[in-house]
């Protein structure tokens, strides 16, 4: 039993894994810190929203007026004062940092040797963690692409006048919510998933588990036009004899359409109820523009399809449900 949690301290100590170790700590922090914030301004909206004539005079702040300060802040001594501490601070701890732990530096490569696990730095361990469940095209050009595409375009499609320069949960409830699934639910938990779940051969290994270097892992992933006997046979009869070889790919590549539109309309569909599933929500959905619509459930429907793959292939072991000549989703 001992042996068992040795494993996760030693994985927990490495020198290359404090930053993670740090943000198991800090982001559930900030993130109740976030909340405790925007409740507090929800009960003060409520307030002033009950009482007309307190909201008349009342400051918009959840903290007391002060008399003595200033009705602007400027940024000198305010901002410029609060980035030098800041910038002392954090310099403190990087020196500390740097004494106390030694550099996680490794004798000179070797090819003919090579680690195992071999893991990517700790911020790209989420799209390590992804080439388990997509292709290579897909999880190392088209997601990052489209993670970067979707923050540019989040002023653009966002409608929602509320929530500018105060914390807000009432008021921005939708994208609070896309927030913690999208950078929460699955960035941040995928490197966790690399950091101390995936071991030796990139296999599964639970935190308390050792991690056994001569494991085999008989782990049987089908595609799903495997799964359900999908071969071409009946293809074969309809396409011409120089094309009949073939005929098991073309019905694969056919078949694949099925399920990725089924997935695609479920998906839409989820999204639209979950639009319209308050009164406020309706309004700001009135607002937007028919091309924001679409790149907002587009951004939305990619970014379900990351838990459903995992789904797919941890739970039911399929592997791809669309396989062609040119590309497997």
């Amino acid at each position: 039993m001992w042996g068992d949690w040795h494993q996760l301290w030693e994985v927990v100590s490495a020198p290359d894994n404090v930053p993670i170790v740090a943000m198991l700590f800090l982001i559930p922090f900030y993130t109740w810190y976030a909340f405790k914030q925007a409740l507090a301004t929800d009960r003060l909206i409520t307030q002033l929203e009950n009482d007309p004539q307190l909201a008349k005079t009342h400051h918009r702040k959840v903290f007391p007026w002060r008399p003595g300060w200033d009705r602007e802040v400027h940024t000198w001594p305010y901002l410029m004062r609060m980035e030098f501490l800041v910038a002392i601070i954090v310099t403190i701890i990087l020196t500390v940092w740097s004494i106390t732990l030694n550099a996680p530096l490794e004798e000179p490569a070797n090819p003919n040797l090579t680690m195992n696990p071999a893991k990517a730095p700790w911020y790209f361990l989420g799209l390590q963690e992804m080439l388990v469940y997509f292709d290579p095209w897909i999880a190392g050009v088209v997601m990052p692409t489209l993670i970067i595409i979707g923050l540019m375009v989040i002023p653009y499609i966002d409608e929602n006048p509320l929530g500018n320069g105060y914390y807000t949960y009432k008021q921005r409830k939708f994208a609070i919510w896309t927030f913690l699934v999208g950078f929460i639910g699955l960035w941040v938990l995928m490197i966790i998933v690399g950091t101390f779940i995936r071991g030796p051969g990139w296999m599964w290994f639970w935190p308390t588990q050792t991690w056994d270097h001569n494991r085999l892992e008989f782990a049987v992933n089908r595609n799903l036009d495997e799964i359900l006997g999908i071969d071409g046979a009946w293809l074969a009869y309809l396409l011409p004899a120089a094309w009949k070889p073939q005929s098991a790919i073309y019905a694969r590549a056919l078949f694949g359409i099925i399920p990725v539109t089924l997935y695609l309309v479920l998906a839409a569909y989820a999204v639209h109820w979950l639009c319209m599933r308050t009164e406020f929500s309706r309004r700001i959905y009135r607002r937007m523009s028919l091309l924001q619509l679409v790149v907002m459930y587009s951004l939305l429907i990619l970014m379900l399809s990351l838990p459903v793959k995992m789904l797919a292939r941890l739970v039911f072991r399929i592997k791809y449900v669309w396989v062609t000549p040119w590309f497997n989703i």
